[in-house]
C-alpha cells in the first residue's frame, strides 16, 4: 500500500486564510517547513477509503520512523486474516483521527494473538468487573469478592492500567487501608469518649442541661463507630486481586502477577481456649470472653446436652457436640444419607446463608465430602429423632414440607442457620453456661477425640478438614491434659542424667518408708502380745 512522508508549510494567506502551501516565500528557509506522513489502510468493507495522516515532525528522520512503525503495525496480520487486518487497519484510523500515540508492535502482537482489544488501555476496575461476571462460584462467595472489589479495589488502584499495577501500587493501598484504621480508631475513640461523658452530666439544672445539649450536637456531628480492616480482611482482599490477575495473565492480558508479591501482616487467627474455672471466674466478673474461641470441657458439654434434653432439636446439638458438624452441613443432612444401621452419615450437601436468604450447596471443598461414623448413643438419638419426626409429619398432614431433611421446622421445611444459631445462644445463655458459638461446640468434638487418643487423621477425616496440619493448629493445644500427655511422652524419649537420679532417689525413698512401715507394724504387733506365764 502506498504511504509516503512530505514536507508541508502552514503559512496562511492574512486574505483568504487558506494554506500557502508551495507558495510561500519563506518555504525554502531552513527548519521552516515541518514534514508530514499519510500511509493508505485497507479500505472499509463497504469500500470506502481510509488512511493513517499525522503532521508536525521536525525532521524528515522522526517521520520516516514513524511511518515505518505504522507499516509495522499494519504488517502484524498475515495475508489470509481479514479480520486481524480489519482489527490493525480500525485501530490506525482511530489513533490518526485522535492524534494518540502509536501503540508498541509487540504489545499489539500479543493483543491480536490473545483475542484482546486493541483500541484502549484496560484498567483495573474494568478487569475486575469482567472477571467478577465470569466467576461461576455460589453467591456467597461471589459477595465476598463483590466486597473486596468495591471497598478496598477499586477505590485505590481501580484507576490504574491493568498492564502497569506494580507491586508499589499496592503496598501504597495497603499502607493506605492501615492510615484508614488509624483515623477510625482514633474516631471511634473520641466518640465513646463523648458519650461516656454525656452519661456523666446529671439531668437536673440548667447548666447540665446545656452541658447534655452541647454533648448531643457534638456526637451527632461526629462520625459513626466504624470497624476497621482487620489483617483477615487484608490478607482476604490481597487474595481476591491474585486470584483476577491470574487468570488475566492466563489470557495473555498481563505478564506479571504484582499481588503475588506484595508483602502484608499475616492474619494471625485467635487461638482455641479452654473455658477453665478461673476463666469462668474472670468472665464472670469482667463479662469478656478471653478469645473469640471458647471451647468446654467435657462437663460443660455434658451439662448443656442434659439441660436440652427435651429441646426439639436435641439430635443435632448431640451430633454437632460429638461427631463436629458444621451448621450448614447439619441444616442440610437428608434422610438418604443417613445409614443408621451401618452407623453412619455421608456429608454431601449443606444449606448456606446468602444475606439472609438460604440456599443449598454442596460442600466448600473435596474434604467436605466424608462419611461419618456413628456411636451407638448417636444412633440412639438419631432414631428416636426420627421416630418424633414421623409423629410430626402425622400431625401437620398434608401442610407437612416434605424436604427429606434429617433436621427440620415443625412443619418439616428448611431451618435457617441463621435461627439455629439465634436459638443455639438462647439455649446457652438460659443454661447458665460461660459463652461459646455454635461453631465452638464443633471445636469441642474434635478436643474431645483428641483427648480420648483418636489419630489426628482420623478426627481430621471426620471433621472433613483439607489437612491434618489444620486439625493439630486449631485444636491440640486446647484441652490441658491433650498437651501435658504429649508433653510427658516427649520427655520420657530424653535420658537426662538427673532425672535418672531423681527416679534412683525416689525409689529409694519409697523402699525406705516401705520398710519403715512394715517395721512399725511388727512393733506394733509385738507390744500386743502378752508375756508367757
Amino acid at each position: 500500500m502506498k504511504g509516503s512522508t512530505y514536507r508541508r508549510c502552514s503559512c496562511r494567506d492574512p486574505k483568504t486564510g487558506r494554506e500557502l502551501g508551495t507558495a510561500c516565500p519563506k518555504r525554502g528557509a531552513r527548519n521552516h517547513c515541518t514534514y508530514s506522513i499519510r500511509q493508505e489502510l485497507p479500505s472499509r468493507e463497504d469500500g470506502s477509503r481510509r488512511s493513517f495522516a499525522r503532521g508536525g515532525y521536525s525532521s524528515l528522520k522522526a517521520a520516516q520512523a514513524d511511518l515505518d512503525h505504522v507499516r509495522a503495525l499494519l504488517g502484524l496480520a498475515e495475508a489470509d486474516d481479514p479480520e486481524g487486518t480489519e482489527l490493525i487497519a480500525a485501530m490506525l484510523a482511530e489513533v490518526s483521527s485522535e492524534k494518540g500515540p502509536l501503540p508498541e508492535v509487540e504489545e499489539t502482537r500479543r493483543r491480536l494473538n490473545s483475542g484482546q482489544d486493541l483500541i484502549g488501555s484496560l484498567t483495573v476496575a474494568e478487569w475486575l468487573d469482567r472477571w467478577l461476571a465470569g466467576k461461576r462460584i455460589r453467591k456467597s462467595g461471589l459477595g465476598r469478592y463483590e466486597t473486596d472489589i468495591r471497598v478496598h479495589l477499586k477505590p485505590h488502584i481501580g484507576g490504574r492500567r491493568l498492564d502497569r499495577l506494580r507491586v508499589s501500587h499496592l503496598s501504597e493501598m495497603f499502607t493506605a487501608i492501615a492510615d484508614a484504621n488509624a483515623e477510625i480508631l482514633e474516631q471511634n475513640a473520641q466518640r465513646r469518649s463523648a458519650v461516656e461523658e454525656l452519661a456523666a452530666v446529671p439531668w437536673k439544672g440548667l447548666e447540665n442541661r446545656a452541658r447534655r445539649k452541647a454533648l448531643k450536637e457534638a456526637i451527632d456531628a461526629m462520625p459513626p463507630y466504624r470497624r476497621v480492616t482487620g489483617p483477615s480482611t487484608r490478607q482476604h482482599v490481597k487474595a481476591t486481586l491474585r486470584a483476577a490477575l491470574n487468570d488475566a495473565i492466563a489470557q495473555q492480558i498481563i505478564t506479571f502477577n504484582p499481588a503475588a508479591h506484595v508483602e502484608i501482616d499475616a492474619a494471625r487467627k485467635p487461638k482455641a481456649q479452654v473455658w477453665t474455672d478461673e476463666r469462668i471466674a474472670k468472665w464472670r466478673q469482667t463479662g469478656e470472653k478471653p478469645s473469640p474461641v471458647m471451647v468446654w470441657t467435657p462437663e460443660h458439654t455434658g451439662a448443656f446436652l442434659d439441660f436440652v434434653a427435651d429441646d426439639r432439636l436435641y439430635a443435632m446439638w448431640h451430633l454437632i457436640a460429638f461427631r463436629g458438624l458444621r451448621r450448614g452441613e447439619a441444616c442440610g443432612q437428608p434422610w438418604s444419607e443417613a445409614n443408621l444401621d451401618r452407623h453412619s452419615l455421608t456429608v454431601s450437601g449443606q444449606l448456606v446463608q446468602d444475606g439472609w436468604d438460604v440456599e443449598a450447596s454442596e460442600p466448600k471443598t473435596d474434604s467436605g465430602f466424608r462419611v461419618v461414623a456413628l456411636d451407638d448413643d448417636t444412633v440412639g438419638v438419631l432414631k428416636r429423632h426420627r421416630e418424633q419426626q414421623q409423629a410430626d409429619r402425622e400431625a401437620w398432614g398434608p401442610a407437612w414440607v416434605d424436604t427429606g431433611l434429617v433436621f427440620t421446622q415443625e412443619d418439616g421445611s428448611w431451618l435457617h442457620p441463621g435461627k439455629v444459631t439465634d436459638l443455639f445462644e438462647r439455649l446457652v445463655a438460659a443454661s447458665g453456661l460461660p459463652p461459646i458459638r455454635l461453631h465452638d461446640l464443633r471445636h469441642g468434638a474434635a478436643t474431645l477425640m483428641l483427648a480420648a487418643g483418636i489419630d489426628v487423621k482420623i478426627v481430621s477425616d471426620t471433621l472433613g478438614h483439607s489437612d491434618t496440619r489444620i486439625t493439630r493448629d486449631i485444636y491440640q493445644s486446647v484441652l490441658p491434659h491433650v498437651g501435658k500427655s504429649a508433653a510427658e511422652a516427649t520427655a520420657k524419649l530424653v535420658p537426662l542424667q538427673r532425672r535418672i537420679e531423681t527416679a534412683q532417689a525416689a525409689r529409694k525413698a519409697a523402699k525406705a518408708a516401705e520398710k519403715a512401715k512394715r517395721t512399725k507394724k511388727r512393733k506394733g504387733k509385738d507390744k500386743g502380745k502378752k508375756p508367757k506365764g
